[in-house]
């Protein structure tokens, strides 16, 4: 049997009513934990490229070696928890350990942290349009997404170009 989850404390169920079967409770702990008083997300879901583009501004290579050490800086700073509720990872950021072997995610969690997952796979043209994108990432979300669960992701982001032009689209 599912159970329902409320965004708020109404008594007939509204626009934010939310199916969330076994998981309702952690859906719950999940969301309170992210929206505590004076913490925030940490967005540190940067692709590789992008990643690279950091190291290569200190004159480091783009390694996986010196991606794991940039990303363990971060998550090992002192006090994070103290001002960060969740942090967004990069697949490889997910399935990658310290750089003492401890899982990312597991730092993140000692911390009270919510590790998330970024699961939009960038943007393409948009066929027959004029300069519009579209987002990828909808194949296989549905299993990639129990892979990133089992992983320790609690939450994720989907992130997109909405393009308002003067005129039509097509």
């Amino acid at each position: 049997s599912a159970s329902i989850v409320r965004c708020h404390a109404a008594a007939v169920p509204s626009a934010f009513t939310i199916r969330a079967g076994s998981y309702a409770d952690e859906l719950v702990k999940t969301a309170k934990t992210i929206a505590s008083p004076g913490r925030g997300i940490l967005a540190m879901d940067e692709s590789n490229a992008t990643c690279g583009k950091r190291l290569d501004s200190i004159g480091l290579e783009n390694t996986e070696a010196n991606r794991q050490a940039y990303r363990t800086l971060l998550v090992t700073a002192p006090g994070l928890g103290k001002y960060i509720s969740g942090a967004i990872l990069f697949e490889e950021t997910l399935y990658q350990s310290t750089t003492d072997g401890r899982k990312m995610v597991d730092v993140l969690v000692e911390q009270n942290i919510v590790p998330g997952i970024k699961v939009d796979k960038g943007l393409v043209p948009l066929v027959g349009s004029h300069d519009e994108s579209w987002c990828q990432g909808l194949d296989g979300l549905a299993s990639r997404s129990a892979a990133y669960y089992q992983q320790g992701a609690r939450f994720a982001k989907w992130r997109t170009v909405v393009s308002i032009p003067n005129g039509p689209s097509a």
